[in-house]
């Protein structure tokens, strides 16, 4: 009786288990429901967001500005932004309920594009340096102190320009991945400028080259547009020249 008693009080023991983890089972199942009943509303709502009218004037004004913002921030160099985050701030700025105050936002804004600059100016940098390095062991090209490196496509046999000289020159420069930021060449029109009026680099291959000359420039950062650039040139950028000096302008 004994031991009947005790098989008896272990089996309704099971059976209370057994319901418990039943009710618990549905429980969760109800839960389950309920979070994928509200993530199909968050993806209904995002593809009711996503319907664009541009011949609304909101509309239309709300995505040129998401332009102009994304441009921006391609041309610093981002490539995504947590998008949840930044249509709150905007709404949130918009009803003057901002969880961070203007003042901390601009500072929070301008640490992080520094040092994303700083980041892409390194990569840019060492890429700068490893492309010279490389460039610098080829037979036709000569490397001077200053880090300067030319090869002679054409030797011209005319005079050499002084710092003081103004020079009619066609040029194309490009950056090392081959992208061209000017040209004189494509412009149609020769350039004509004086020799101290240009970056380091050019000064000093204008006062090797022999008018008639034509030559391909490699021109380091440090004598070239150094650590800030200048639009459309980045900072930290190595540049490449194919100069053709046509004369010294004498008048």
């Amino acid at each position: 009786m004994y031991k009947f008693s005790i098989v008896s009080l272990v089996f309704l023991m099971s059976v209370m288990a057994f319901g418990q983890k039943k009710k618990d089972l549905l429980n969760e199942i109800a839960q389950l429901k309920s979070q994928t009943s509200a993530m199909q509303e968050q993806l209904n709502n995002f593809k009711e967001a996503k319907k664009l009218n541009l011949k609304d004037s909101l509309q239309n004004f709300s995505y040129a500005f998401g332009v102009s913002i994304g441009n921006n921030l391609k041309t610093i160099g981002f490539d995504t932004i947590a998008y949840n985050a930044f249509v709150l701030a905007l709404e949130d700025g918009i009803h003057g309920k901002e969880k961070i105050a203007v003042r901390e936002a601009q500072g929070i804004v301008q640490t992080t594009v520094r040092k994303l600059q700083e980041k892409e100016a390194k990569i840019k940098s060492e890429k700068g340096i490893q492309f010279l390095t490389k460039n610098g062991k080829r037979p036709e090209v000569v490397t001077t102190t200053s880090g300067l490196q030319y090869e002679i496509v054409k030797k011209g046999t005319g005079a050499i320009p002084k710092i003081s000289d103004r020079i009619k020159i066609h040029y194309t420069g490009m950056l090392i991945d081959g992208k061209v930021f000017d040209s004189s060449v494509e412009k149609g029109v020769p350039a004509v400028f004086k020799v101290n009026e240009v970056v380091k680099g050019w000064q000093e291959a204008l006062q090797l080259m022999p008018v008639g000359s034509k030559w391909i420039v490699y021109i380091p950062y440090q004598i070239a547009y150094g650590p800030n650039g200048r639009p459309p040139i980045p900072p930290y950028a190595t540049l490449i020249f194919e100069m053709e000096l046509l004369d010294i302008v004498t008048n």
